[in-house]
């Protein structure tokens, strides 16, 4: 059905909101596949769904609601995920500034830890013992067993996800919405923070958590 673009009064929101996180692990344990994997949803799909509606959204001079992360500002593993992150930020940034003079508003949500199919613990110690066992022994025995830490990942999950949809509907509804929206206790208080710290700091804070490798120095 084809119809005129006088009688379409265009699209007011499009929320990106699709994500994924696995394969996720050491990046030593990862190939270029698996990086792609993620990015193509993450960030690729995200691009190409938002490129193919913005006129329909200009034309509305509506808003563009973007779900990036916390760690799109702090990599705290490894995988294509963080990456994708950072990279929906900088895309966001750009098509903000592009957009602002056609009155159109481009908004990012950085969630903190939320209970998701992202932080399910069976998916990643799945994705974990797949990635394990086709690695090299000489890998293997510079990590040694570090799976069973992904099991603890749910005790530091908020299962409140009113809270990062409350940011959508802000985002969508408010005259005047946020540029970053930090939806999280998490995000508030710990990881945004942390982001402003210096560089050596953060890496002694997000390491100091990490399970130690097997042949550590």
């Amino acid at each position: 059905i084809h119809t005129p673009h006088l009688l379409c009064p265009g699209l007011w929101g499009l929320v990106n909101n699709a994500g994924i996180a696995i394969p996720t692990g050491p990046n030593e344990w990862l190939t270029k596949d698996d990086f792609v994997k993620v990015l193509d949803v993450n960030l690729i799909g995200l691009i190409e769904v938002t490129l193919s509606v913005l006129p329909l959204v200009k034309r509305a001079r509506g808003r563009v609601i973007n779900v990036a992360s916390i760690m799109g500002r702090l990599a705290f593993f490894g995988g294509g995920y963080c990456p994708s992150k950072y990279g929906v930020e900088a895309f966001s940034d750009s098509l903000r500034r592009e957009m602002l003079p056609f009155g159109v508003k481009v908004c990012v949500i950085e969630p903190g830890y939320f209970s998701t199919a992202v932080t399910n613990p069976e998916l990643i110690v799945e994705n974990f013992t797949l990635l394990w066992e086709r690695l090299p022994e000489e890998t293997k025995a510079s990590y040694g067993e570090i799976i069973h830490a992904t099991r603890d990942l749910p005790k530091s999950c908020n299962s409140d996800l009113s809270v990062v949809t409350g940011c959508m509907e802000h985002a969508l509804t408010a005259r005047h919405p946020r540029t970053r929206y930090s939806a999280g206790w998490d995000a508030k208080l710990v990881f945004l923070p942390l982001s402003y710290l210096p560089t050596w700091f953060a890496d002694f804070v997000l390491t100091w958590s990490y399970p130690a490798p097997a042949q550590k120095v």
